[in-house]
Order: C-alpha cells, then structure tokens, then sequence
C-alpha cells in the first residue's frame, strides 16, 4: 500500500504561484513514478504532469508546459507541483498519483495507470 496526502491548495490571483506538496509513505518509492492530475466541476480528470521516480524523467500536459514543473525530494518521500503563471483556467482538484515504474513514457499520462491516489486539494484561481 502506498498512502499519498496533498497539501498546499488555496485562492491565489491570476497570474501568481502554488506549490503543492504530496507526501508519501508505504511501500518503496523507487518502485513507483508519481504523476498530478487536475478535475474541474463538470470536466474529466486531465493529466498535468509526472516523473519517474528513480530516473527524473518529466511530461507535463500541454496546458502547462512552460508554467508547471515536478520536483521531488527522494529523501523526504515527497513530490511537488511547483505552479506559476497561474489562470482562472487552472482552478481545480489536484490529486497526486502513484503508478508502477514498467510503463512506457506516454502512458503516464493515462489516469487508470495509477494505482494509489491522494485525497485532493482545491487550487482556485481568481481573475
């Protein structure tokens, strides 16, 4: 079991920052690429980024690229969404992931590769 908690949601104003922390713990981390996603009220759940935990290799969804990137912090189990130039568009549920490290690159991006899920956290972004 791998147990994943999101922090780091609230209101910030257009064109601002955000980090989101997702702290994780259970099972060994190196075994597991971690990826963020994003649902909106009335929308699918939309893939924003991940990375492959042992070898740091990054994809980040078209809406932000160039905007979003995906630190993490092997010694402290943690995973980050680091937000900047943030839009109205971009208000959402966040949820961190954890999927099996054998897929291929583009399948991360794929939301029913992952099989451990965190709770969410709301990011709004006012206009």
């Amino acid at each position: 079991q791998v147990q994943l908690v999101e922090s780091g949601g609230g209101l910030v104003q257009a064109g601002g920052s955000l980090r989101l922390s997702c702290a994780a713990s259970g099972r060994t981390f190196s075994r597991y690429a971690m990826g963020w996603f994003r649902q909106a009220p009335g929308k699918e759940r939309e893939f924003v980024a991940a990375i492959r935990w042992s070898g740091g290799s990054t994809y980040y969804g078209d809406s932000v690229k160039g905007r979003f990137t995906i630190p993490r912090d092997n010694a402290k189990n943690t995973l980050y969404l680091q937000m900047n130039s943030l839009k109205p568009e971009d208000t959402a549920v966040y949820y961190c992931a954890a999927a099996p490290s054998y897929y291929t690159d583009y399948a991360y991006r794929d939301y029913a590769k992952y099989d451990y899920w965190g709770q969410g956290t709301q990011v709004t972004v006012s206009s």
